[in-house]
């Protein structure tokens, strides 16, 4: 305790700038370790697509840059917060299964076209 009484008197600012600089590392460091233990669970991958889902999340889910279901959807490009799919069809007055086999088309085509690792 000593030690942060002394920096905070000699550099009151600097030592005040080391501290948020710590709390954001942190902060982000603990949103990566969760987002890699999230994704690396295998019941993540390839799941089904229901209405809860975002096409962000499917697009993490599936392996395929966003760009592929943002152009399936037929979204702008800069939505403003993220949509599930229920929304989407509820905006689009369609029912979410047909979002769901034009998300899936769009991945069966992009796999196919993606070369095997």
């Amino acid at each position: 305790m000593t030690f942060l009484r002394r920096i905070w008197h000699a550099a009151p600012i600097a030592t005040a700038i080391l501290g948020v600089a710590l709390l954001l590392g942190a902060f982000f460091a603990v949103r990566l370790v969760v987002f890699w233990l999230y994704w690396g669970d295998p019941n993540h991958r390839n799941q089904a697509i229901e209405a809860w889902m975002t096409p962000r999340y499917v697009a993490h889910s599936w392996n395929v840059p966003r760009e592929v279901l943002v152009e399936a959807l037929d979204l702008p490009s800069m939505p403003g917060r993220p949509r599930s799919l229920q929304d989407l069809a509820q905006e689009r007055g369609v029912p979410v299964a047909r979002l769901a086999e034009d998300l899936q088309a769009a991945i069966d085509a992009y796999q196919a076209r993606r070369p095997a690792p």
